[in-house]
């Protein structure tokens, strides 16, 4: 029998021009966007402009933006410090395929920061920086191989997609000897023989896969922070045991720093967790939101550039970008505006703890406060497969019930909260408020579903 809601309806969102653009947007991009990751059928969101820590789309809906575009977007939208720079710079012309003071200034801050990459080269992407490490760390050691982690995301290239996100884990084989599952088709499978998949935080398996066939691996790239699943951290001892690992076998050690560079600290996770790879790849929140990125490491490593190793790009190190690093960068350098970020993070859970507790439901935090995530579940999972045990169906759920009411995390419970040097005091009472709202209603909604089941 129906009981009556207890809860605030959520607001009807306008989607009059967004469900005409979405209908538009499916005639010429699959799926109607230039993303899978975007695609979200009839809830497509089409964004229209963004400012601080806030997003509009096209019918005029503010949402408090808690993705910032997957990370990047570390101090606000269309941030003053930034934008005025690189519009300046720009100015002079912005693609040469030649080198600019700023290229030069860009590497400078990315070396400063992290304290112990020597040398870098800017790219365009995270998953070309991804793609240019795992080569250089192939052409440095002379062998094949690449060990890479479950559920870890190191871009869109065909090397990376091994193992990344399936919804049921037991596709990923026996934990002990993982399978190379390939995320979607067109993956030769000459490349999938090359990469091999070990559950994160596992040594066991890592020292035993070394064991096997060590003389063939090039390196191990990991996430120090397993990113796509809400940042699920490494156990103690678990990064310096990789370390010793790839030492004791002659691998190289990269850090695919994309999602956490510049943001767990100015050196990234590799000064939070006082952990040093051999090479690095960065992204994201070192350009806040353009479209920049790099690869580095030891100067001995990095040093088979040029003359061994392919490396290029028409793009790469354009002026835009590389301004964007510079200002981003300098922005960020002496760690303040990060401390004042995560200090937000750490209110904002406390204030989700305090609403899911007084609902009597068990729940673990993850990741760093920049960069966190909620899950449902007694303990803190310790890799993709635990995650599978969380109650991630709830999550979801409060997730899209967030956005009806204003605010916006992904809808999936893989991705992680991201914060912003932008958002305000007003914003961290609101998404704790709007958390609250959304679960009651996800909640309600569980009980009406299981009393009709039980019903029938």
């Amino acid at each position: 029998m129906a009981t009556e809601s207890t809860t605030r309806p959520a607001p009807t969102l306008a989607r009059q021009r967004q469900a005409a653009m979405y209908e538009r947007a499916l005639r010429r991009l699959p799926g109607g966007t230039d993303s899978n990751f975007r695609a979200w059928g009839a809830d497509t969101i089409y964004v229209d402009r963004g400012l601080g820590g806030h997003v509009w789309d096209l019918d005029g809906n503010e949402f408090i933006d808690l993705r910032m575009g997957y990370g990047p977007v570390i101090l606000g939208h269309a941030d003053p410090r930034v934008d005025d720079y690189v519009a300046e710079r720009m100015r002079r012309g912005v693609s040469f395929s030649l080198t600019s003071e700023d290229e030069v200034r860009a590497v400078e801050l990315v070396c400063e920061l992290t304290g112990w990459v020597e040398m870098a080269r800017l790219t365009v992407s995270g998953t070309e920086a991804t793609m240019h490490a795992m080569r250089v760390a192939r052409g440095y050691t002379g062998r094949d191989r690449i060990v890479k982690f479950e559920g870890q995301y190191h871009g869109v290239h065909d090397y990376a997609l091994i193992s990344v996100l399936p919804n049921d884990v037991t596709e990923l084989g026996d934990r002990a000897n993982p399978v190379r599952l390939a995320w979607g088709r067109g993956i030769p499978a000459a490349v999938a023989e090359t990469v091999i998949p070990v559950p994160y935080n596992d040594l066991e398996t890592l020292r035993r896969i070394f064991e096997r066939e060590g003389d063939q691996i090039a390196g191990v790239i990991i996430e120090p922070v397993l990113g796509n699943a809400q940042g699920i951290l490494p156990r103690e001892g678990f990064l310096p045991g990789v370390r010793a690992i790839t030492e004791e076998f002659g691998a190289l050690l990269i850090f695919d720093e994309v999602k956490t560079g510049f943001r767990f600290a100015p050196g990234g996770a590799a000064e939070f967790f006082g952990v040093r790879p051999d090479l690095a790849t960065y992204a994201k929140a070192m350009g806040n939101g353009y479209p920049v990125a790099a690869f580095g490491g030891r100067r001995e490593v990095m040093s088979i550039l040029p003359a061994k190793v392919s490396h290029g790009g028409t793009y790469a190190g354009n002026r835009v970008a590389a301004a964007a690093a510079v200002a981003t960068l300098e922005t960020l350098r002496d760690g303040s505006v990060l401390r004042e970020i995560a200090a937000k993070g750490r209110r904002i859970q406390a204030g989700l703890s305090d609403a899911i507790t007084r609902r009597g439901l068990a729940h673990v935090f993850t990741g760093h406060p920049t960069m966190f995530g909620v899950m449902f579940a007694d303990e803190v999972p310790t890799d993709y497969r635990g995650w599978a045990g969380t109650d991630h169906e709830l999550y979801d759920a409060v997730a899209v019930g967030m956005h009806r009411r204003g605010a916006m995390p992904e809808p999936d419970s893989r991705e992680p909260w991201f914060l912003a040097a932008a958002h305000t005091a007003d914003d961290e009472a609101r998404i704790v408020e709007i958390f609250a709202e959304a679960l009651d209603a996800a909640l309600e909604e569980r009980a009406h579903r299981r009393a009709g089941e039980v019903g029938h």
